[in-house]
């Protein structure tokens, strides 16, 4: 008995799915060559002087990205209008941007391997970084834009407006409490 609908079809698999697997154990069999190579040239105690470096330097890096992120947060805060201290002007522009991609050169300098260390302390010049955080604001700009229906973007917002449909209806919730047997107000709980 036939219904109406197409049989399903499977879909196609992507090519990320494909070769970001591949990239990825491509990646970890270089790292791992070149490790031997650099432990043949200088020994395997400068090696393990290096990859220790590396795990205190993306630490390090790491959490003055975090703190400044944090920083810049908590000022950007302060700053609202309604806040105590608040001035009736404006926030100041700061530079916010890059805190990411600095998280990302710590831990990319974290992970043992020579690729991933070039690789983070790239992420640490500051142009590189700017370059990057551009580069990523107009592709995710460009992608939202060009984002049909039954896309990511339109699951986020209609996991938002928690509708499945999406519609929104606007209106206003009103509680009436029963009356207790006594309106007196209770006092407060004390231990």
């Amino acid at each position: 008995m036939t219904t109406g609908t197409p049989p399903p079809t499977a879909r196609k698999r992507s090519r990320a799915r494909t070769f970001v697997p591949l990239a990825i154990a491509a990646w970890a069999v270089l790292e791992i060559w070149l490790l031997t190579v650099v432990a043949d040239v200088a020994g395997g105690f400068t090696v393990l002087l290096l990859l220790a470096a590396g795990v205190v330097l993306g630490a390090v890096v790491m959490k003055r990205a975090g703190r400044r992120a944090f920083r810049n947060l908590t000022e950007t805060l302060q700053q609202m209008p309604g806040q105590p201290g608040a001035g009736g002007s404006s926030p100041a522009p700061q530079s916010t941007r890059g805190n990411g991609f600095l998280m990302l050169a710590g831990l990319l300098i974290m992970i043992p391997g020579m690729i991933s260390d070039v690789a983070g302390l790239l992420l640490l010049v500051p142009p590189v970084r700017s370059a990057l955080s551009r580069y990523a604001e107009h592709s995710l700009e460009r992608r939202m834009r060009a984002a049909g229906p039954g896309s990511l973007s339109d699951a986020f917002q209609q996991a938002r407006m928690h509708q499945p449909d999406g519609k929104v209806v606007q209106g206003e919730v009103i509680r009436e409490r029963p009356a207790r047997p006594d309106d007196t107000p209770r006092p407060p709980l004390t231990p």
